[in-house]
């Protein structure tokens, strides 16, 4: 049963057109097998250039994407969830919650977007609309229109993707407002003030763990920021100040997760973009902004595949 409003594409050509991309959209997307019981259509073709900056700057063609899949035990049917990471991320962040939505019989994928992780492609040309085209590019090749969940920045990316995509659903985790996000820098010039400087002067957020997590022990916390790397300075600077993001296609139910102990995103941030799209919000106290990781990460992964079930499934 497909939610009412939301335009439903048997056709991917049809699909990549609506979106705007055009021809060539499901190129250079790798996918690369976590967990796989089930295989389902393959992925679309493979762009035989490494595309670094240099190849990417001359061919005018979109970077390789790194794509990461965890499949379900057996074709439920379900929709498949694109994960879609934020600043200084990638998809390997999304390892836990992966596994949860495929044990659930959901399709998992999680993109690194362009710059980051695996996948090809120059930071210092990377802007948010170019981050919308990786996600819409890695969409194209799924099975189904896929639910989206992206985070902090992520976040962002897909309340952008909502406008020109027609996704099934949309998840918004600890993501930065559909409003300019003065209140992250806010937040960084609170705590380390030389931080929020550096961002405003075009260098990268550092990701230091009092930033991410709130649970973690120290070891654990450390070994995933040593797993971080550099973001967008064009793209850090579009969240501080970018245009209010339009309406999504069609009647999308979105969810809205957040903490009020979050050290990047301030909570009344969470609760102005849950009121805007009209999204059901639910709350994490004592976590931290990274709540796929953080030691109570499965509350908030329970919790979305709960609403999962009730919303598209």
């Amino acid at each position: 049963m497909h939610a009412v409003g939301i335009p439903v594409f048997a056709d991917v050509a049809e699909l990549v057109d609506a979106s705007g991309l055009g021809p060539g959209t499901r190129e250079g997307v790798e996918v690369r097998v976590l967990s796989s019981a089930y295989r389902g259509p393959p992925p679309g073709p493979q762009y035989p250039l490494p595309m670094n900056a240099e190849n990417e700057r001359r061919s005018g063609v979109p970077p390789k994407l790194e794509v990461l899949e965890t499949l379900a035990e057996s074709d439920t049917g379900r929709p498949p969830i694109l994960f879609v990471h934020g600043a200084g991320h990638a998809a390997w962040c999304w390892k836990h919650w992966m596994d949860g939505v495929a044990a659930a019989g959901y399709p998992a994928y999680a993109v690194s977007l362009r710059g980051h992780g695996g996948s090809g492609g120059s930071l210092l040309k990377a802007h948010l609309d170019s981050y919308v085209e990786d996600v819409i590019r890695t969409a194209a090749t799924l099975p189904r229109q896929p639910v989206l969940v992206g985070h902090s920045l992520g976040g962002l990316v897909v309340q952008r993707t909502l406008a020109r995509y027609p996704a099934r659903a949309g998840v918004l985790v600890s993501s930065i407002p559909a409003r300019p996000g003065l209140g992250t820098l806010v937040s960084l010039f609170k705590q380390h003030p030389s931080d929020g400087f550096k961002v405003l002067a075009g260098g990268s957020l550092p990701m230091r763990p009092e930033y991410l997590f709130n649970e973690l022990g120290p070891e654990e916390a450390a070994g995933n920021v040593a797993r971080t790397g550099g973001e967008s300075p064009l793209a850090q600077f579009q969240v501080l100040f970018h245009r209010p993001v339009t309406d999504p296609l069609g009647d999308v139910p979105i969810l809205a997760f957040g903490t009020p102990d979050d050290m990047l995103v301030p909570i009344g941030d969470v609760r102005d973009t849950a009121r805007r799209f009209g999204a059901d919000l639910i709350e994490f106290p004592g976590m931290g902004h990274d709540l796929m990781l953080d030691r109570r990460r499965s509350e908030p992964l329970e919790a979305m595949v709960g609403w999962l079930d009730a919303k598209v499934s």
